[in-house]
């Protein structure tokens, strides 16, 4: 083993660790042991300096966006559903009518009450007591949800004229539940129409006496 240099040897722990306020926020601690000789070398403070440089840094990597977020959760649920299926499912022999199977698949895991025909609170927007109808994913859920499916199949490499997500069959699908979940919960799915503001009046004639 080589003896140690003369003057300070000296040791760098750098540590990662990101906090809550910064996440590229880097400790960098620095330890010291003074040999006998007593002397430093004269490029400690150098290295110090180019190694805080190098690792504090922020990254190029941009934190990703709420909806990019749920975006990919959402298609890896798909992924996951389709390696499921029995038997499994290649995304490229998947249809339209899949994508309703999978719609059908998340009502399960629904927390919206559709109240059926026979319940007498049918209609009802707000139900006075509790009742045993369906709990289901309610249409904006589902509406929200092909929109980023759709989006994520093209940018997965998917071809846009053949996109499962966009089949008229699933737009149907939709426009049904929309329809039928306004009935029964007793609401509407409209957009409300925004009100132009009227026109302002003309301006006053001019009361200037014409020159003679």
């Amino acid at each position: 083993m080589d003896p140690p240099n003369p003057g300070e040897i000296y040791s760098f722990a750098i540590a990662a660790a990101a906090s809550s306020s910064n996440p590229n926020s880097i400790s960098i601690s620095i330890n010291t042991t003074s040999n006998s000789m007593g002397s430093s070398p004269p490029s400690t403070a150098a290295t110090v300096a180019t190694a805080a440089a190098t690792v504090s840094s922020p990254t190029t990597t941009q934190q990703l966006s709420r909806y990019e977020n749920q975006k990919r959760r959402d298609w890896n649920t798909f992924g996951q559903y389709l390696r499921n299926h029995r038997p499994p499912l290649a995304l490229s022999r998947c249809s339209g009518a899949h994508v309703l199977e999978f719609l059908r698949y998340l009502d399960q895991f629904g927390k919206t009450k559709v109240h059926t025909h026979l319940c007498p609170f049918f209609g009802h927007p707000n139900p006075p007591a509790p009742c045993p109808c369906p709990l289901r994913q309610a249409w904006g859920s589902l509406d929200a949800l092909i929109g980023r499916l759709r989006a994520a199949y093209e940018e997965n490499g998917g071809n846009p004229e053949s996109n499962p997500f966009g089949a008229r069959a699933v737009r149907l699908y939709l426009r049904e539940v929309r329809d039928s979940q306004a009935k029964a919960r007793g609401i509407s799915y409209e957009k409300k129409k925004r009100k132009r503001p009227p026109p302002p009046p003309p301006p006053p004639p001019s009361s200037a006496a014409p020159l003679s």
